[in-house]
């Protein structure tokens, strides 16, 4: 389908960030079809090179990590050390929509880049900053990363995991695109006001308050100490047996999902093949199952799913409408059907003349249709031409890359 995603025709985004959190959202707005700007020091983002640590080759010509953060922006290169550096950026500053942006405060301010500042010189930007812990507080200017700010401190590694192990292996990217989607939501919001009322907004979401926000549910349930309920857990204390994934005879783990557990009883003990607990009014009511009789559930459901290969319940839980899932790997997920279906992944012929399966935005836009992808941009390749269109010439240009003010790739 033709790019019509439109609906940030017009917008300018000036991107000051690096990693993954902020320029996720900048992502979004590019892929509606803003026209954002990525600004970088002479060194680059430093996701550029993070492909090691990844299990991946390094190579810039195919880089999958930086093109799923920064595919369809442009990219300069200012030395914001230099006062013509910091006066090009203000000249952007001075015609754009939004400032996105995940310097530490500190920095902004030092910079004169903090929002009170920028609020006097331009009234109607938009201002939207990630930060690791929030505003406030005594650990407010602490460098925050998804793994430290919202796995750690957000409440996740301390409680996702089996009672008595080892707190989950983390990934890069799983709490960052989180926030950075809930940053952009609060980018289009602030936009909109912007437009209509002429006035910008500062729109701030942090790492720590996006895991938090995520285990909502649970965190307001650990004030109850009296229900007895406290994370980590064995999956077979579960309050709840009907919501636990078990391991099938071929050892993969099937995921089942019924928190009305009444409602689901009779259905999936029939599905398991133990009719003869049907109506059992030992287990069929979730009131019931107390002083041990959670376990008793749990055991009986362990007992049934390891008979049976993880296709076979495929086939029984469909025709039965349970509720269930089954637990997927990364290589799974590159084949799944479901996935390709719904334009979950989409394929990017690389310069090296390899095609690679990247992840889009899990947003769509009936009307607006899918955008096209065009691959991230190599560091400065956009200065010169960001800047002829400002209205600086190619002597300026020049000059400017002389004084080491800017960088331009050749």
């Amino acid at each position: 389908m033709e790019n019509n995603t439109n609906m940030f025709s017009g917008v300018k985004v000036i991107e000051l960030a690096n990693f993954i959190a902020a320029p996720a959202a900048g992502r979004f707005f590019a892929d509606g079809g803003a026209e954002v700007i990525k600004i970088e020091s002479p060194a680059g983002d430093p996701l550029r090179y993070t492909a090691p640590s990844e299990g991946r080759p390094l190579s810039q010509e195919e880089n999958t990590t930086y093109d799923l953060e920064n595919a369809n922006k442009k990219a300069i290169v200012l030395n914001l050390k230099s006062e013509k550096g910091k006066k090009i950026l203000h000249e952007m500053l001075k015609e754009a929509d939004i400032l996105l942006t995940n310097w530490r405060t500190k920095a902004l301010v030092k910079q004169g880049l903090d929002y009170e500042t920028l609020k006097e010189k331009y009234p109607k930007l938009v201002f939207a900053q990630i930060t690791g812990y929030g505003e406030k507080g005594p650990d407010k200017d602490l460098p925050g990363f998804d793994y430290t700010a919202f796995f750690a401190r957000g409440g996740v590694s301390g409680t996702l995991y089996e009672k008595g192990t080892v707190p989950p292996n983390v990934v890069p990217g799983l709490g960052d695109h989180q926030a950075g989607m809930f940053l952009a939501a609060g980018m289009a919001g602030a936009l909109y006001k912007a437009k209509t009322t002429g006035k910008g907004d500062k729109v701030t979401v942090s790492l720590m308050h996006s895991a938090m926000y995520g285990l909502g549910i649970m965190i307001q349930a650990a004030q109850y100490t009296d229900h007895g309920l406290v994370y980590p857990i064995n999956r077979n204390e579960t309050p709840n047996p009907f919501i636990v994934s078990y391991k099938s005879k071929d050892d993969y783990f099937v995921q089942v999902c019924m928190p009305p557990y009444d409602v689901f009883y009779d259905r999936f003990m029939t599905a398991l093949g133990r009719e003869d607990l049907v109506g059992d009014e030992r287990y069929n009511k979730i009131e019931n199952l107390k002083d041990g009789r959670a376990k008793e559930v749990y055991k009986i459901i362990e007992e049934q799913m390891v008979t049976k290969t993880k296709d076979e319940w495929d086939k029984i839980f469909r025709e039965a409408d349970i509720p269930f899932a089954i637990a997927q790997t990364w290589e799974d997920l590159l084949q799944d059907e479901q996935a390709w279906a719904n334009d979950y992944l989409y394929k990017m012929k690389y310069p090296t003349g390899n095609e690679r399966a990247l992840v889009r935005l899990p947003v769509f836009f009936k009307e607006a249709g899918l955008p096209e992808y065009k691959q991230s941009p190599q560091i400065a390749e956009n200065t010169a031409e960001v800047l002829k269109e400002m209205g600086y010439t190619e002597e300026d240009i020049q000059e400017l890359e002389k004084n080491k003010d800017i960088m331009v790739r050749k």
